[in-house]
C-alpha cells in the first residue's frame, strides 16, 4: 500500500515537473520569438545598428549609443561583440539591473541572450561592433 501511494505521489510530481518545465521552455520560446533582433530594435523608433557586411557565413552590425540613448528590448543569436568606444551601460536582463562601465577594448562572446535592454548612462557616445555567424 506504502508503496502504491509513493508511486503515484512520484508520479505526479514528476508529471508536474514536465508540465512546468515544457511551460518555461515554451514561454521562453515565445518571448524571444516576439522580440526583434539586434538590428530590428532601435530607440524610440531610431536605429541603433547598422549592417557593415552581412554574407552567408557572417553578419556584423556596428551599434552607436550616444549619451541618453539606449536599445529596446530585444534577443541575440549567438554573437562576439567588439567595444570600439567603451561608456557607462544600465543593462536589464534576466538576472536584473545593473549599472556597468565597458572599456574600449573589451570583447563578449554568448550562445545567445534571450533578451537584454541597455541606456547609456554616460556622457559620452559609445560604440560596438556585434558579429553573428550564420
Amino acid at each position: 500500500m506504502i508503496k502504491r501511494n509513493l508511486s503515484k505521489v512520484n508520479t505526479f510530481y514528476l508529471s508536474s515537473m514536465l508540465f512546468f518545465l515544457v511551460g518555461v521552455l515554451l514561454y521562453g520560446c515565445e518571448e524571444k520569438s516576439n522580440l526583434p533582433d539586434p538590428l530590428e530594435a532601435g530607440w524610440k523608433g531610431v536605429a541603433v545598428c547598422e549592417v557593415l557586411e552581412e554574407n552567408e557565413n557572417l553578419r556584423t552590425l556596428k551599434c552607436t549609443f550616444p549619451a541618453g540613448v539606449g536599445h529596446e528590448k530585444h534577443y541575440h543569436p549567438m554573437h562576439f561583440g567588439y567595444t570600439l568606444v567603451g561608456g557607462k551601460f544600465r543593462i536589464t536582463d534576466t538576472t536584473g539591473t545593473r549599472d556597468v562601465d565597458i572599456p574600449a577594448g573589451f570583447h563578449f562572446y554568448n550562445d545567445t541572450t534571450d533578451w537584454h535592454e541597455v541606456m547609456n548612462i554616460g556622457d559620452s557616445t559609445a560604440v560596438f561592433l556585434i558579429m553573428e555567424p550564420k
